[in-house]
């Protein structure tokens, strides 16, 4: 026994060496019980979008799993997913990706994961001092915009004599405005201009009421301007095939729509605990405003706001994880 002392001392020391380089010196992979391959979370334009990903991001990783981000092509996204490029996407607007998402679901390789508790309208609005000072009385009511008086507290520079309604960027709707526009009857008087950042329709609203000139913008809910007064328009009733691209004739407004999460196919199967966490995560309108006010009012950069809003929301989010 005493000269198989120093063999067995041997065969331990190499069985430990071979656990470590194996896997079990990993200690991320142990704690979270899914793989230490990452988790791509996609990054796109526009704040809350941002913010809720290093939020996730930051869910996940105190879970243990590894986390990285990729900026990506906001329609694009669903394809890659589909492909396993990137792993989830946690805000799919019905609106403006829903078709994009659909195509890609259709095709095999990605999963609706759910949607969140809060509910979405994109669409073309007004801050309320718009009505306050009564540049264009009627509104919300579309119809007050074919009054010529209206429309020309609305003219900029840029603008050609007409009233401009500054979108968001192309990439995020095409040309679905203009053509609602001209559909209307309303292109004598109005043209659109598309932005080219979220950050420059913010700036817009600035601008506006500094300069004291109405201003007519894109904007979304959840958003941080939900507690700030801002209007909707209220455009004819969206129904199902009244776009252009859908063979209608494009006089309608946008639906109340989902916001939805998916991912990979594989995601399940490589991060279950992952999977099963971001299945269950359900953000509300206010924790959606919260995270881009963060960004779009207090000006934090997106990875100090997602810390931030953990740390004020422990409450809503550890339900999630347990």
């Amino acid at each position: 026994m005493k000269n198989k002392l120093p063999l067995l001392i041997g065969a331990i020391v190499v069985i430990a060496g071979l656990v470590f380089f194996m896997g079990g010196g990993d200690k991320t992979a142990k704690k979270s019980g899914d793989s230490s391959a990452p988790i791509v979370i996609p990054t796109h334009n526009w704040s809350s979008q941002i913010v809720m990903a290093y939020v996730i991001g930051g869910i996940f990783e105190s879970m243990g799993n590894n986390v990285s981000y990729v900026n990506a092509d906001s329609q694009a996204v669903y394809e890659s997913i589909r492909i396993g490029d990137v792993t989830i996407s946690h805000e799919v607007w019905e609106s403006a990706f829903g078709k994009s998402f659909t195509t890609a679901l259709d095709k095999g390789g990605l999963l609706d994961w759910g949607d969140h508790e809060a509910r979405t309208l994109e669409d073309m609005g007004y801050p309320n001092w718009v009505v306050d000072k009564g540049l264009c009385p009627g509104l919300p009511d579309w119809t007050a915009l074919k009054n010529p008086d209206c429309a020309k507290n609305f003219v900029t520079p840029d603008s050609g004599g007409k009233g401009r309604m500054l979108e968001g960027p192309q990439t995020w709707h095409g040309d679905l405005i203009p053509q609602r526009v001209d559909a209307l009857g309303l292109g004598d008087l109005w043209m659109v201009k598309f932005a080219g950042s979220a950050d420059a329709l913010w700036a817009e609203l600035v601008a506006a009421e500094k300069e004291g000139r109405g201003t007519i913008i894109f904007n979304w809910t959840p958003n941080f301007t939900d507690g700030a007064g801002f209007t909707f328009i209220d455009f004819p009733p969206y129904t199902a095939g009244c776009r252009p691209e859908d063979g209608g004739d494009g006089k309608c407004g946008s639906p109340d729509g989902y916001l939805k999460k998916a991912v990979h196919e594989d995601f399940p199967k490589t991060h279950p605990n992952a999977a099963a966490v971001f299945k269950k995560m359900s953000f509300t309108t206010s924790h959606i405003g919260a995270m881009a006010a963060l960004v779009d009012i207090d000006k934090m950069t997106h990875e100090d706001a997602a810390k931030k809003w953990l740390a004020d929301n422990e409450k809503v989010w550890k339900k999630f994880i347990k």
